[in-house]
C-alpha cells in the first residue's frame, strides 16, 4: 500500500509540473497512442495475483518457406524497433513473431513484479503455445540477447537456431561493480528527461554519431517522462535493471548445442553500472571486441561476425552489414 500511494504522489506531481510549453509528445502507459508496423495481437496472462497483457506482433510472409523466427528486445526498446529486420525476413519467407515483455512497450506495466528471465522465457513460450509454434528461431539483441539465451537453455528442444546481436551480460558485472538496489535504480529513472535520454543513447549506442532516424527511439523512452503514470513505469524498469544485474547467463554459455550467430558492433562499450566500478576497471568493462571472441570461445557450435565501426545496435546503425550475415545463417 505504500508504494501504490509513494506512486499517486509522485504521479501527481509529474503531472502537475509538466509545462505547457513542452512540445516533446506524450506517450500512452502502454504505448497507445504509437503506430506499430504491424497489426498487435495480445495474450491475456495470470501472473503473480495479477492480471496482465503481452503485446506481439504476428507478420506472415505471402510465400512461407515453413520457418518461423522470433525477434526479442532490448531493455530501453521495444517491438517497433523490427520493423526493416522483420520485413526483409518476411520477405525470405519468414513467419515472424515480435512481442514487447511485460513491462516494455505496449505490454503491461504492473504495480509490482517480480521479473526474471526464466519468467519473461516462460511468457515468450506462452505466445508461442497460443499460435501453435513448435519449432523456431532466437533472435534476441541487447537485454534480449540475455532473454534468447535463457529460451533457447529452457527450451532447447524448440529452439533450431539462436542469434545474438550484441547481447548484454557477456560479462558478469557484479564482479567489478558496486551493487545498486531497485530503489536506488528508481530514484535514477525518476529524474530522465528527454535529453538525459538522448545523451545516454549518443554516447554509449552510437559512439557520439548521431543521425536523425534514431530520434524515433528517444522519443518513445521521452514520452513516457510526462505521462502521470511515468513513476508506475519507472519502477518497472527499475525491477528490470536489478533482474539485468544479477541474473547473468554468461556462466552457462557452453550448454547451448543449437547452431549460434554472434552478430558484434565493434564499437559497442555497454556495460550495466559501469559509471560505478572502480576507475581502473572501467575501460575494460563492455569491451565487444574481446567479449565476443571470448562468447564464441564458450559457445560449442558458433558463428562470430564482427562489424567494424558499428554501436550497440546493428540492425538500426548498419541494417546492411546486419542482415547479410543473419540471413546467409538462416539459410545454411
Amino acid at each position: 500500500m505504500k508504494r501504490i500511494a509513494c506512486f499517486a504522489i509522485l504521479a501527481l506531481w509529474f503531472q502537475t509540473s509538466v509545462s505547457a510549453q513542452d512540445d516533446q509528445v506524450l506517450n500512452g502507459t502502454n504505448l497507445e497512442n504509437v503506430r506499430y508496423p504491424f497489426p498487435v495481437s495480445y495474450l491475456q496472462l495470470n501472473i503473480q495475483q495479477q492480471k496482465l497483457q503481452m503485446a506481439y506482433m504476428d507478420v506472415k510472409p505471402s510465400t512461407a518457406n515453413g520457418k518461423t523466427i522470433i525477434l526479442l528486445h532490448g531493455k530501453n526498446f521495444n517491438g517497433a524497433y523490427w520493423k526493416q529486420t522483420a520485413t526483409r525476413l518476411q520477405q525470405e519467407g519468414y513467419r515472424v513473431i515480435i512481442p514487447d515483455q511485460i513491462g516494455f512497450g505496449k505490454s503491461s506495466k504492473p504495480e509490482y513484479l517480480q521479473y526474471t528471465f526464466q519468467l519473461l522465457a516462460k511468457n515468450t513460450k506462452a505466445i508461442l503455445d497460443t499460435l501453435g509454434i513448435r519449432k523456431l528461431i532466437v533472435l534476441g539483441h541487447s537485454m534480449g540477447g540475455m532473454l534468447a539465451t535463457r529460451f533457447a537453455l529452457m527450451y532447447p528442444e524448440i529452439t533450431e537456431k539462436l542469434i545474438l546481436e550484441n547481447p548484454i551480460g557477456l560479462e558478469d558485472w557484479k564482479l567489478y561493480t558496486p551493487y545498486q538496489t531497485v530503489d536506488d535504480w528508481y530514484a535514477g529513472e525518476l529524474k530522465q528527461t528527454y535529453e538525459e535520454i538522448k545523451n545516454y543513447q549518443l554516447k554509449f549506442y552510437y559512439d557520439n554519431k548521431w543521425k536523425p532516424g534514431y530520434d524515433e527511439w528517444v522519443n518513445l523512452l521521452a514520452g513516457w517522462v510526462k505521462n502521470i503514470d511515468y513513476p508506475r513505469i519507472a519502477w518497472n524498469s527499475a525491477l528490470l535493471y536489478d533482474m539485468i544485474f544479477t541474473q547473468p547467463v554468461c556462466y552457462e554459455f557452453g550448454q547451448l548445442r543449437m547452431p549460434v550467430l554472434l552478430i558484434i558492433g565493434q564499437r559497442d562499450r555497454t556495460a550495466l553500472g559501469k559509471n560505478k566500478a572502480p576507475a581502473a576497471v572501467q575501460d575494460k568493462l563492455g569491451n565487444y571486441p574481446v567479449l565476443g571472441k571470448e562468447t564464441a570461445k564458450k559457445i560449442p557450435n558458433s558463428k562470430l561476425v564482427e562489424i567494424d565501426n558499428i554501436g550497440h545496435l546493428p540492425h538500426i546503425e548498419a541494417f546492411d552489414q546486419f542482415i547479410t550475415p543473419l540471413v546467409s545463417f538462416l539459410k545454411n
